[in-house]
């Protein structure tokens, strides 16, 4: 065939680590860029590699390719989980979801007061996005005021620009969990896990009206008899009650008296 046998057995040796390595540092620094910014900062650093040899092992590693990359979140700082001494100074907020009989996914926002574990907000929805959180919270303000923090965690809803700015409009700090940490967030996870057993894994719903239903009448009981070891064995409104609400300690014997009297009376 004409050639010599250096040529016949000669093997090629490429050694291209250096050149993946620096792609993929810029990859993952600079993920959203293309190949003409990674080329001209890898010559800025003063690496003689052609342009013919970079693109080829750029396009081995198919850095072409668009990248999913996950947005970064700001550092969490671990904070206390303390009970505040008064109502509307720190309260907690969390979502739940489940299915309806039909498949349906259902969502379910949590709001207690970390003082006296008192179940502000038991609401259900087939979707909850930020604005609707934002309507939510406006009511409880009318209602009750708003808090000085909210303790959630890192979820869409909470990170949303509508909810942080409303949290700033009313002057509210909002204190978030470290991501994969729902105990710094412990009041609301306990409440969660009262709410699951006897609502969630308890029924079948075929509509979020019957869902609500429950979760109003469940609301109910549980801020009025409830006992909490924490607060000495008292239900949230009998630790602290919050205007409007002493209504609700009123006794069965006293309800069942009022009947009575009522009774001899017509």
């Amino acid at each position: 065939m004409g050639l010599t046998r250096s040529m016949w057995y000669y093997q090629r040796k490429k050694n291209d680590r250096e050149v993946i390595d620096k792609l993929s540092e810029l990859a993952q620094q600079l993920p959203t860029r293309g190949f003409d910014e990674y080329y001209n900062r890898i010559r800025r650093e003063g690496h003689k590699w052609n342009r013919k040899r970079v693109l080829r092992v750029y396009r081995n590693m198919k850095l072409k390719l668009r990248r999913k990359h996950k947005k970064r979140l700001a550092t969490r700082v671990k904070q206390p989980l303390e009970a505040p001494v008064s109502l509307n100074i720190c309260w907690s907020i969390d979502f739940m979801s489940d299915v309806l009989s039909d498949g349906r996914k259902v969502r379910v926002l949590n709001i207690i007061d970390d003082c006296n574990r008192e179940a502000l907000l038991v609401e259900a929805a087939l979707s909850f996005p930020a604005r609707a959180v934002v309507e939510t919270l406006e009511h409880l303000k009318e209602e009750i005021g708003v808090p000085k923090y909210i303790r959630c965690d890192n979820g869409p809803e909470f990170l949303s620009k509508t909810f942080v700015h409303w949290c700033e409009r009313n002057f509210i700090e909002i204190k978030y969990t470290q991501p994969g940490k729902p105990m710094q967030n412990g009041y609301i996870e306990r409440f969660n896990r009262h709410y699951r057993e006897d609502i969630l894994d308890a029924y079948y719903f075929d509509d979020i009206y019957q869902l609500q239903k429950l979760n109003d009448q469940w609301k109910q009981d549980y801020n009025n008899n409830h006992p909490h070891k924490s607060l000495g064995n008292k239900s949230p409104i009998e630790f602290m009650p919050r205007f409007g609400e002493e209504i609700n300690l009123i006794s069965k014997s006293d309800l069942i008296n009022n009947f009575l009297s009522n009774l001899e009376v017509s």
